[in-house]
Protein backbone atom coordinates (compact mmCIF):
# COMPACT_ATOMS: atom_id res chain seq x y z
CA UNK A 1 0.00 0.00 0.00
CA UNK A 2 1.44 3.33 -1.09
CA UNK A 3 1.36 6.46 1.06
CA UNK A 4 -1.06 8.10 -1.39
CA UNK A 5 -3.45 5.15 -1.14
CA UNK A 6 -3.23 5.17 2.65
CA UNK A 7 -3.93 8.91 2.80
CA UNK A 8 -6.99 8.38 0.60
CA UNK A 9 -8.17 5.69 3.04
CA UNK A 10 -7.59 8.08 5.95
CA UNK A 11 -9.67 10.81 4.28
CA UNK A 12 -12.62 8.50 3.60
CA UNK A 13 -12.49 7.11 7.16
CA UNK A 14 -12.45 10.63 8.59
CA UNK A 15 -15.51 11.61 6.57
CA UNK A 16 -17.29 8.43 7.68
CA UNK A 17 -16.42 8.93 11.35
CA UNK A 18 -17.54 12.57 11.34
CA UNK A 19 -20.94 11.83 9.80
CA UNK A 20 -23.66 12.46 12.43
CA UNK A 21 -25.57 9.40 13.55
CA UNK A 22 -26.30 7.02 16.45
CA UNK A 23 -22.63 6.74 17.39
CA UNK A 24 -22.33 10.49 17.89
CA UNK A 25 -25.51 10.49 19.96
CA UNK A 26 -24.19 7.77 22.27
CA UNK A 27 -20.86 9.51 22.89
CA UNK A 28 -22.67 12.81 23.51
CA UNK A 29 -25.04 11.08 25.92
CA UNK A 30 -22.24 9.79 28.10
CA UNK A 31 -20.25 13.01 27.79
CA UNK A 32 -23.14 15.36 28.59
CA UNK A 33 -24.85 13.31 31.29
CA UNK A 34 -21.69 11.77 32.63
CA UNK A 35 -18.03 12.62 32.69
CA UNK A 36 -15.14 13.06 30.31
CA UNK A 37 -13.93 9.61 31.38
CA UNK A 38 -17.21 7.98 30.37
CA UNK A 39 -17.26 9.82 27.08
CA UNK A 40 -13.71 8.67 26.35
CA UNK A 41 -14.52 5.07 27.29
CA UNK A 42 -17.54 5.12 24.98
CA UNK A 43 -15.28 6.47 22.20
CA UNK A 44 -12.66 3.75 22.74
CA UNK A 45 -15.16 0.89 22.90
CA UNK A 46 -16.90 2.22 19.77
CA UNK A 47 -13.54 2.35 18.00
CA UNK A 48 -12.89 -1.26 18.98
CA UNK A 49 -16.27 -2.29 17.58
CA UNK A 50 -15.63 -0.46 14.32
CA UNK A 51 -12.11 -1.92 14.11
CA UNK A 52 -13.50 -5.43 14.56
CA UNK A 53 -15.95 -4.85 11.72
CA UNK A 54 -13.09 -3.62 9.56
CA UNK A 55 -11.11 -6.78 10.31
CA UNK A 56 -14.16 -8.98 9.77
CA UNK A 57 -14.82 -7.31 6.42
CA UNK A 58 -11.29 -8.16 5.31
CA UNK A 59 -12.04 -11.76 6.27
CA UNK A 60 -15.19 -11.77 4.16
CA UNK A 61 -17.96 -10.92 6.63
CA UNK A 62 -19.32 -8.16 4.41
CA UNK A 63 -19.72 -10.55 1.50
CA UNK A 64 -21.29 -13.14 3.78
CA UNK A 65 -23.89 -10.64 4.97
CA UNK A 66 -24.77 -9.77 1.40
CA UNK A 67 -25.33 -13.47 0.71
CA UNK A 68 -27.53 -13.83 3.80
CA UNK A 69 -29.65 -10.65 3.92
CA UNK A 70 -31.81 -12.05 6.71
CA UNK A 71 -28.83 -12.02 9.09
CA UNK A 72 -28.00 -8.49 8.02
CA UNK A 73 -31.55 -7.27 8.56
CA UNK A 74 -31.77 -9.00 11.94
CA UNK A 75 -28.71 -7.10 13.15
CA UNK A 76 -30.09 -3.83 11.77
CA UNK A 77 -33.35 -4.32 13.68
CA UNK A 78 -31.47 -5.25 16.84
CA UNK A 79 -29.50 -2.03 16.51
CA UNK A 80 -32.70 -0.03 16.06
CA UNK A 81 -34.25 -1.77 19.06
CA UNK A 82 -31.21 -0.90 21.17
CA UNK A 83 -31.45 2.76 20.15
CA UNK A 84 -35.15 2.79 20.95
CA UNK A 85 -34.44 1.16 24.32
CA UNK A 86 -31.89 3.85 25.19
CA UNK A 87 -34.29 6.60 24.14
CA UNK A 88 -37.30 5.22 26.02
CA UNK A 89 -35.16 4.62 29.10
CA UNK A 90 -34.05 8.26 29.07
CA UNK A 91 -37.60 9.55 28.51
CA UNK A 92 -39.16 7.42 31.25
CA UNK A 93 -36.49 8.02 33.90
CA UNK A 94 -37.70 10.51 36.45
CA UNK A 95 -35.38 12.72 38.48
CA UNK A 96 -36.35 13.98 41.90
CA UNK A 97 -33.37 16.28 42.28
CA UNK A 98 -32.79 19.08 39.82
CA UNK A 99 -29.63 20.44 41.34
CA UNK A 100 -27.50 17.36 41.14
CA UNK A 101 -24.14 17.85 39.55
CA UNK A 102 -23.90 16.10 36.19
CA UNK A 103 -20.85 14.08 37.18
CA UNK A 104 -22.58 12.72 40.29
CA UNK A 105 -25.38 11.14 38.24
CA UNK A 106 -23.25 9.65 35.53
CA UNK A 107 -23.75 6.05 34.60
CA UNK A 108 -21.04 3.56 35.35
CA UNK A 109 -17.97 3.33 33.11
CA UNK A 110 -19.08 -0.22 32.24
CA UNK A 111 -22.34 1.17 30.82
CA UNK A 112 -20.40 3.67 28.71
CA UNK A 113 -18.20 0.88 27.35
CA UNK A 114 -21.24 -1.30 26.69
CA UNK A 115 -23.17 1.40 24.83
CA UNK A 116 -20.16 2.47 22.76
CA UNK A 117 -19.38 -1.07 21.64
CA UNK A 118 -23.01 -2.12 21.15
CA UNK A 119 -23.88 0.82 18.90
CA UNK A 120 -21.01 -0.21 16.61
CA UNK A 121 -21.52 -3.97 16.84
CA UNK A 122 -25.26 -3.69 16.12
CA UNK A 123 -24.60 -1.70 12.96
CA UNK A 124 -23.95 -4.28 10.21
CA UNK A 125 -23.90 -1.46 7.67
CA UNK A 126 -20.31 -1.01 8.79
CA UNK A 127 -19.41 -4.39 7.35
CA UNK A 128 -20.89 -3.45 3.98
CA UNK A 129 -19.24 -0.04 4.15
CA UNK A 130 -15.80 -1.50 4.79
CA UNK A 131 -16.30 -4.17 2.15
CA UNK A 132 -16.99 -1.45 -0.43
CA UNK A 133 -14.27 0.81 0.96
CA UNK A 134 -11.48 -1.73 1.15
CA UNK A 135 -12.23 -3.05 -2.31
CA UNK A 136 -11.21 0.36 -3.65
CA UNK A 137 -7.87 0.39 -1.86
CA UNK A 138 -6.53 -3.16 -1.93
CA UNK A 139 -5.48 -5.65 -4.55
CA UNK A 140 -6.39 -9.19 -3.42
CA UNK A 141 -3.22 -10.50 -5.04
CA UNK A 142 -0.98 -8.18 -3.03
CA UNK A 143 -2.92 -8.29 0.25
CA UNK A 144 -0.77 -9.21 3.24
CA UNK A 145 -1.34 -9.49 6.99
CA UNK A 146 0.72 -6.34 7.50
CA UNK A 147 -1.45 -4.32 5.11
CA UNK A 148 -4.59 -5.68 6.80
CA UNK A 149 -3.31 -4.67 10.24
CA UNK A 150 -2.40 -1.19 9.00
CA UNK A 151 -5.88 -0.71 7.52
CA UNK A 152 -7.68 -1.90 10.66
CA UNK A 153 -5.49 0.21 12.94
CA UNK A 154 -6.13 3.22 10.71
CA UNK A 155 -9.87 2.71 11.05
CA UNK A 156 -9.64 2.23 14.82
CA UNK A 157 -7.40 5.25 15.47
CA UNK A 158 -9.44 7.64 13.32
CA UNK A 159 -12.80 6.54 14.74
CA UNK A 160 -11.59 6.56 18.35
CA UNK A 161 -9.71 9.82 17.89
CA UNK A 162 -12.72 11.63 16.45
CA UNK A 163 -15.09 10.59 19.23
CA UNK A 164 -12.47 11.39 21.87
CA UNK A 165 -12.37 14.90 20.40
CA UNK A 166 -16.18 15.00 20.64
CA UNK A 167 -15.99 13.97 24.31
CA UNK A 168 -13.32 16.57 25.09
CA UNK A 169 -15.15 19.40 23.30
CA UNK A 170 -18.37 18.43 25.08
CA UNK A 171 -16.62 18.53 28.46
CA UNK A 172 -15.14 21.95 27.70
CA UNK A 173 -18.55 23.22 26.55
CA UNK A 174 -20.19 21.97 29.75
CA UNK A 175 -17.83 24.06 31.85
CA UNK A 176 -17.75 27.06 29.54
CA UNK A 177 -21.51 27.42 29.12
CA UNK A 178 -22.50 26.33 32.60
CA UNK A 179 -23.96 22.89 31.79
CA UNK A 180 -23.01 21.68 35.25
CA UNK A 181 -26.48 21.17 36.71
CA UNK A 182 -28.91 18.49 35.73
CA UNK A 183 -31.23 19.64 32.96
CA UNK A 184 -34.29 17.39 32.48
CA UNK A 185 -35.05 19.01 29.11
CA UNK A 186 -31.63 18.01 27.81
CA UNK A 187 -32.41 14.42 28.75
CA UNK A 188 -35.75 14.61 26.93
CA UNK A 189 -34.06 15.91 23.80
CA UNK A 190 -31.51 13.08 23.92
CA UNK A 191 -34.29 10.54 24.40
CA UNK A 192 -36.23 11.88 21.42
CA UNK A 193 -33.04 11.84 19.31
CA UNK A 194 -32.45 8.17 20.11
CA UNK A 195 -36.02 7.17 19.29
CA UNK A 196 -35.87 9.22 16.09
CA UNK A 197 -32.62 7.53 15.06
CA UNK A 198 -34.17 4.12 15.72
CA UNK A 199 -37.10 4.97 13.46
CA UNK A 200 -34.75 6.25 10.76
CA UNK A 201 -32.72 3.03 10.89
CA UNK A 202 -35.84 0.91 10.39
CA UNK A 203 -37.24 3.12 7.62
CA UNK A 204 -33.98 3.15 5.66
CA UNK A 205 -33.31 -0.61 5.82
Amino acid sequence: MTVTTWLSLVLVCMIGAMSPGPSLAVVLKHSLNGSLKNGMLAAISHGIGVGLYAAASLLGLGGLMMQFPNVYQALVYLGAAYLAFLGIKILTTESTKTNLNVTSRSESPIKAIQDGFAIAFLNPKLAIFFLALFSQFIDPDSMTITIGIIMCLTVFIIDTGWYMIVAIVTEISKSRFGFTNYNPWLDKVLGIVFVGLAIRVVVTV
